[in-house]
């Protein structure tokens, strides 16, 4: 207590002098018109400034959480915006010639459409996953084609996805056939660019020349005949001098491939049963 007196005694000319300053500010604004209303301007002015100070610090402190929801939204509008493109090309799509004619040739048979959702094309065993599985009616050894003509054999299936065998692996091997010559061979990729196979075994004597459309034979269960594959580019000799290979340029650029259909075969079980018939009376004696 004597301390706080002492503090009092000593500082008492200070607190007398603000107590007379405050009384002489609170008597001259209340009883003058002019300064009462200087003094309640700069009052407000004041607390305007303050109030927007506040307000400014508030929204720098929630700048963050804005821009997580700005990002978030671009984000959803870019996707939303991506999926209206791709409607809207499908819906004014005009199908080339190439489709035309595969679509022709495949109105005999059921189609699953799909998605192709992984990809590579820079290795040698190259392999498409598709969204569609056993599922929708997938099952192995069925052939996928897309605008572009054949792109391969539905390797392995699982209930939603596939896996395919594309022509750009080099354990791919598809019968195909020059176009309206009938000369068959075998269609294999030798790795390097995409959009190059090989057709081997063309016999020498077939006049074949670059331009030259190169379709599937239908010598297998798989494709149906006709299914358009590329074009010849060039027209060489087989590594073995006896016959012909022929340098195609495929009709599908893999490194941008996106809509394919799994061709389901009407006849497949018939024939594979015929296939079976046949190897079993081979192993008769």
């Amino acid at each position: 207590m004597q301390v706080l007196l002492d503090f009092i005694r000593r500082y008492v000319h200070i607190f007398l002098f603000v107590l007379l300053e405050t009384m002489s500010a609170v008597m001259l604004f209340r009883f003058n018109n002019y300064q009462g209303s200087a003094w309640l301007s700069g009052l407000n002015t004041v607390t305007v400034g303050l109030g927007s100070l506040h307000e400014q610090t508030l929204a720098y402190f929630r700048l963050q959480s804005v821009n997580t929801r700005l990002t978030a939204d671009n984000i959803r509008l870019q996707h939303e915006a991506d999926s209206l493109r791709e409607a809207l090309a499908r819906a004014t799509h005009q199908p080339a010639v190439t489709e035309r004619r595969l679509m022709a040739t495949l109105s005999g048979y059921r189609l699953i459409p799909a998605t192709v959702v992984s990809n590579s094309i820079r290795r040698d065993n190259n392999y498409l996953v598709i969204n569609r599985g056993a599922a929708d009616g997938v099952r192995s050894e069925m052939g996928v084609v897309a605008s572009g003509g054949v792109v391969g054999i539905v390797y392995l299936t699982a209930p939603h996805h596939a896996l395919v065998l594309p022509v750009t692996n080099v354990k791919s091997s598809i019968s195909c056939r020059v176009r309206g010559q009938h000369y068959f061979g075998y269609l294999q990729w030798k790795s390097g660019s995409s959009r190059h196979a090989f057709v081997d075994d063309i016999p020498r004597y077939a006049k074949v020349k670059p331009g030259a459309c190169i379709e599937t034979s239908g010598y297998s269960a798989v494709f149906p005949p006709g299914l358009f594959v590329g074009r010849v580019k060039r027209v060489g000799n087989s590594p073995d001098g006896q016959s012909y290979q022929l340098d195609v340029v495929l009709g599908n650029d893999f490194a941008d491939l996106h809509d394919v259909a799994v061709i389901a075969t009407p006849y497949r079980a018939e024939i594979d049963t015929l296939q079976t018939h046949a190897a079993a009376e081979a192993l008769t004696p």
